[in-house]
């Protein structure tokens, strides 16, 4: 096809038309030919393979952005030498396609990096009571996150670099100004102390998807660990966000970093009068019977003591940090129930003894001293 001839021949047609609007409608009717060709391409691969390949629609879902922008400047870069713009209106242009193929590689760049970390962690779905799934999957969403917050900085500074204007501004800014890159190097100095605290987090594992930890007094778990931020889901379903410069500089309990079971514990107050052989009993027995427990640690141990009562510690172990608290709970209102049913003697009370006023202290004793006791006495 002769390009130059079938210019030639609209510019005679449409030559009361300004240049630059032909140009410039040339490049649009290029993008929307290129974004056409792509709904094409889709409609025929859908047609051709409809559901049998379930991976060839995630694919395409996935790069949709990137293959559109890809054939937009395809189609740009056909048309744009060929168009009738004069270089106030084309310089910009090419400097827009330049910018914007820059854009398109770090775009596809994090699509490769998302799209390996996905088919990675398909082999780890389950990550509540698999550790090694947790670790994998802590492990690849950090540096995924980590991997996709360079590629942006390193896609916007070339981008950038391309204006001279800024690139002359910044090199200015650094080389005759230390105080302002000290400046800017304080600013950034939180961003890159987490981006940091993502890769040893990443690496040394002090938490991992799915944790059961408590922070700032919260329990919760942690649901997401992001570049810069994780989020803890707390047990009442709100959110703690937290600096991932947190986990390495400040102590947390992580109730989940070995493995996930617990000992619950279970405190009670009863009388010195209460037969604790018979208290312990009945527990064991109370909690073989439920679901909660796992079959590892039960025990019941009287720790303290004071002038009205004893204390009483029931340990109780769980798979993980729900049931162990559901399971206290129900053992702690069992107990309860028993020694108010079958055992009121353990119940705690106050002694008093009341002497009269104005009384005397031997006929009061007489009076609340028992007869057999006072025979007793008489024959010693």
């Amino acid at each position: 096809m002769n390009w130059q001839g079938l210019m030639a021949d609209i510019d005679r047609m449409f030559g009361w038309i300004p240049s630059w609007f032909i140009g410039l409608s040339l490049v649009a009717g290029a993008i929307l030919l290129a974004l056409l060709a792509y709904r094409v391409a889709i409609w025929l691969l859908g047609r051709a393979f409809g559901t049998r390949f379930s991976i060839l629609s995630v694919f395409i879902d996935r790069t949709a952005g990137p293959a559109q922008l890809a054939l937009c400047l395809a189609a740009v870069a056909l048309v744009l030498p060929l168009a009738p713009l004069d270089d106030a209106i084309r310089t910009p242009l090419m400097r827009l396609f330049v910018v914007a193929f820059i854009a398109l590689i770090g775009w596809i760049s994090i699509r490769i990096v998302d799209m390996s970390a996905a088919r990675y962690l398909q082999n780890f779905r389950d990550v509540t009571e698999n550790f090694i799934a947790r670790k994998h999957v802590t492990q690849v969403r950090v540096f995924k996150r980590v991997t996709d917050t360079i590629i942006v900085v390193i896609t916007v500074s070339t981008a950038l670099m391309t204006f001279d204007s800024v690139r002359q501004y910044g090199v200015s800014l650094f080389a005759s100004a230390g105080a302002a890159g000290i400046i800017v190097g304080l600013a950034a100095r939180p961003l890159l102390s987490n981006l940091i605290a993502g890769l040893q987090i990443a690496i040394t594992q002090p938490i991992r998807i799915e944790d059961a930890v408590i922070i700032e007094n919260e329990w919760g778990w942690v649901e997401d660990i992001a570049s810069t931020y994780v989020v803890i889901r707390l047990w009442d379903w709100r959110r703690m966000v937290v600096p991932l410069s947190y986990f390495i500089e400040k102590p947390f309990q992580n109730w989940t970093r070995d493995t996930a079971s617990l000992i619950g514990v279970i405190a009670l107050h009863v009388d010195y009068r209460a037969d604790v052989q018979r208290i312990r009993n009945w527990l064991e027995q109370a909690v073989k019977q439920s679901k909660l427990w796992d079959g590892e640690v039960v025990n019941l141990q009287v720790i303290d003591a004071d002038a009205r009562t004893i204390e009483l510690r029931a340990l109780v172990s769980a798979r993980n940090a729900p049931q162990s608290w559901d399971l206290r709970c129900e053992m702690r209102e069992k107990l309860v129930a028993f020694i108010r049913d079958e055992m009121p003697e353990a119940l705690p009370r106050e002694r008093a003894i009341l002497i009269p006023s104005g009384g005397d202290d031997a006929d009061f004793a007489r009076r609340v001293t028992p007869p057999e006791k006072m025979r007793a006495g008489g024959r010693n």
